[in-house]
């Protein structure tokens, strides 16, 4: 994979389906806040793409004095399992979660950021009410087990208020182990379990088992990237539960599915709350300013 050399700054955002996002149009308007002249740039590849596409990229980054750095989508885990050795630095989390969010050059030094446990506590705290788990003794059921998801137990591993139990299913024994091997890292009286599983009505059978109150998240990226949902049409979410749905666009049948049911009194959210965190903090990373609450509000009307 060849690139020319940029004629501008430049911020990469590397994914699978880049021009349908809508950082397209929102990174302008942020950087007309900013007073900044650098352009946003997609690189798509397909779901773990070759070893050789991904050192490319940056190796591209690292030596191109106009590519400012960039942000990683789908791709975190595989991307830095084959390009560790070109990162001169890696912070706490991308060390512990084995994942690259943000990629920043600072003084000839190209530093990998994991930002997705920092993302997602904040839309947590958003999305899930204080006291919850301490009020109703709810697990988290999360399908994928992915870097999102990973980054969100991570997160909840240290939190003040945290569930006794959060399950991981995946169709991924790989990825599961993966999970497995960094949750034994941190000290924490979670516990957590790991189901290998591809078949969408034991997922059904999973929630039933949930206490009401508990949260269920997809994190498989179907509905995105890939088609459909890890539970079928029949799956009953638990009574007065929490529904996350990690993505902001696509068909996101899952969510439609939450939405259908109304007599379970759920409280849903997307992936857009998400988004916006996961990009800011990413952007203020990058580009090497300090991300207040006041400019981030500014940033999140942009956005809206």
């Amino acid at each position: 994979m060849a690139f020319e050399p940029r004629t501008m700054p430049t911020f990469y955002f590397i994914g699978v389906t880049t021009g349908q996002s809508s950082i397209n149009a929102i990174f302008p308007r942020w950087m007309a806040i900013l007073g900044s002249d650098v352009h946003l740039a997609g690189i798509d590849m397909p779901l773990h793409a070759p070893e050789a596409i991904y050192r490319a990229i940056i190796e591209h980054i690292k030596v191109d004095p106009l590519v400012r750095g960039g942000l990683v989508t789908t791709h975190k885990i595989d991307l830095l399992a084959v390009t560790r050795d070109l990162f001169d630095e890696l912070d706490a989390n991308a060390a512990l979660c084995g994942e690259v969010s943000a990629i920043v050059k600072r003084d000839g030094r190209l530093i990998g950021y994991a930002k997705d446990p920092i993302s997602s506590g904040k839309t947590w705290e958003h999305f899930v009410p204080a006291g919850h788990f301490a009020r109703t003794g709810a697990e988290v059921l999360c399908f994928g087990s992915g870097g999102a998801a990973v980054a969100t137990t991570v997160y909840l591993a240290q939190a003040a208020d945290r569930p006794k139990q959060v399950t991981l299913v995946d169709v991924s024994s790989e990825r599961l182990e993966h999970a497995r091997h960094i949750h034994e890292q941190i000290a924490s009286d979670i516990q957590f379990e790991y189901m290998l599983n591809a078949d969408p009505y034991m997922n059904d059978a999973l929630m039933t088992q949930l206490p009401d109150g508990s949260v269920v998240i997809n994190g498989t990226g179907m509905g995105k990237d890939l088609p459909g949902s890890p539970i079928t049409a029949a799956g009953v979410f638990p009574l007065n539960g929490l529904v996350w749905e990690f993505n902001y666009r696509g068909e996101l049948t899952f969510l439609k599915q939450a939405k259908q049911q109304l007599v379970r009194n759920l409280r849903i959210e997307d992936g857009w709350v998400y988004f916006l965190h996961g990009w800011t903090q990413v952007v203020a990373e990058v580009l090497g300013f300090e991300l207040t609450p006041e400019l981030f509000t500014q940033m999140d009307a942009a956005a809206r």
